[in-house]
């Protein structure tokens, strides 16, 4: 089905009018009383027929299912390194959870470290410890009912000493991405980066011995060069192969099949055309995400309003396509220097991913999440900051799904 690109700029048009006259902040809460009414061609009998893979785990489809329909009426909530990283080091409950009483509904991981050069699969071995812990926290997030997706900061193949193309030569840059190739210099390198991977997900087990799910995105942020994936340094059809022989390779030649697979850029793309223009294709992709921390960079309601706009984009092509849409990263950083926005959380990023869902019930976002927290600076405040009342508004705003309000998310409904 091909997208209904008047319904964008109309909705859009909408958007746009409503943040302009409207001071009210709980208009976001009931924005059109009667959207229009859609048919929803998802079931349980043909979820498969959606997702990348066919032999998912029913855990893992389950996630597809519940995922598609959350986003219906809610927006689950949640932080990487949730579990592990606070503001100024103080431990023990999640920083939402301080604020809230409640867990995040998503866990964010990495396997920044789990790939890392230095990891030597020993004890005393400081990568290692923090594999350990990532692996840790994931299975405490799933017995809780948590969500669970892993990003992944893979270090350039030459010298594996950073993931940022600022830190490469020339030729590097020039070169890396291609290298990892089917039949590229580097492409046994990769396979065996892969194999790490494969073999972490094939051991995240639930209490039943049952593989954890979990959403992978590799590779984000691809539209901007600060990777180095990033667009200057590789081609939309290398791009792809790479995405593509991912998939393919963990799926297929490793077994894996408790991942649901997010292409997830930047900020840059403003039309469904630019977004598509490294998509692997549908039978690659569950998840159709966007970072965003520049339309929200103390931007005010125009920053808002450019969120929302490409939100819709993406949640109407994932309409059209059955698939997750997702605001897969996003945050506004506090720091010693760099104070709150006032009302930064429930007005301007809740009325951002939710007024999606007043127009159209198929257009809607699955969920959100900050960046992690660290000893002086901070994404979501605990409960002890000046900005604390605003997140908790936020996360006990109708629309807004903390742990406490997630349905059981790894069973089909009967």
């Amino acid at each position: 089905m091909k997208i209904t690109f008047l319904k964008i700029a109309f909705i859009s048009l909408l958007v746009l009018t409503l943040a302009s006259c409207s001071s009210d902040k709980e208009n976001n809460e009931e924005v059109i009383t009667n959207p229009p009414a859609e048919t929803d061609p998802l079931t349980t009998q043909n979820v498969t027929t959606y997702m990348v893979d066919a032999n998912a785990t029913k855990e893992t489809v389950a996630l597809f299912y519940n995922l598609k329909k959350l986003a219906k009426t809610k927006v689950a909530i949640g932080q990487q390194d949730a579990l592990n990283n606070f503001y100024q080091d103080n431990g023990g409950d999640s920083d939402i959870k301080k604020n809230t009483g409640s867990d995040p509904a998503l866990l964010g991981s990495d396997f920044i470290f789990i790939t890392d050069k230095n990891n030597n699969n020993q004890a005393d071995n400081w990568f290692y410890q923090q594999e350990q812990k990532t692996i840790s926290d994931v299975k405490a997030a799933y017995a809780k009912g948590m969500i669970n997706t892993f990003s992944w900061h893979l270090r350039e193949p030459n010298k594996e000493d950073s993931f940022y193309a600022a830190d490469m030569t020339a030729d590097q840059k020039a070169t890396a991405f291609k290298s990892i190739l089917p039949g590229g210099i580097n492409h046994e390198w990769y396979k065996k980066k892969l194999d790490k991977v494969a073999s972490v997900f094939l051991n995240l087990k639930g209490a039943n011995g049952e593989l954890i799910p979990i959403i992978f995105r590799p590779f984000h942020e691809f539209d901007g060069s600060w990777f180095w994936w990033g667009a200057n340094f590789c081609s939309a059809d290398d791009y792809k192969k790479v995405y593509q022989f991912t998939v393919d390779y963990l799926k297929n030649t490793k077994g894996v099949h408790n991942i649901l697979y997010a292409f997830s850029p930047d900020n840059s793309y403003t039309t469904a055309e630019n977004y598509l223009s490294r998509y692997p294709g549908d039978k690659y992709v569950d998840v159709l995400g966007m970072d965003n921390y520049g339309d929200f960079d103390n931007q005010g309601q125009t920053g808002a309003t450019k969120a929302n706009t490409k939100l819709i984009m993406i949640g109407s092509l994932a309409a059209d396509k059955v698939k997750i849409s997702a605001l897969t990263e996003t945050g506004y950083q506090v720091t010693a220097t760099k104070p709150p926005v006032t009302d930064w959380f429930s007005n301007y990023l809740y009325g951002a991913i939710n007024n999606i869902q007043g127009y159209d019930s198929t257009i809607s976002i699955s969920y959100v999440m900050f960046w992690t927290n660290s000893k002086d600076a901070y994404f979501v405040p605990n409960g002890s900051v000046s900005n604390a009342a605003d997140f908790k508004t936020f996360a006990t705003k109708s629309k807004s799904a903390l742990l406490n309000s997630l349905p059981k998310m790894y069973e089909l409904p009967k």
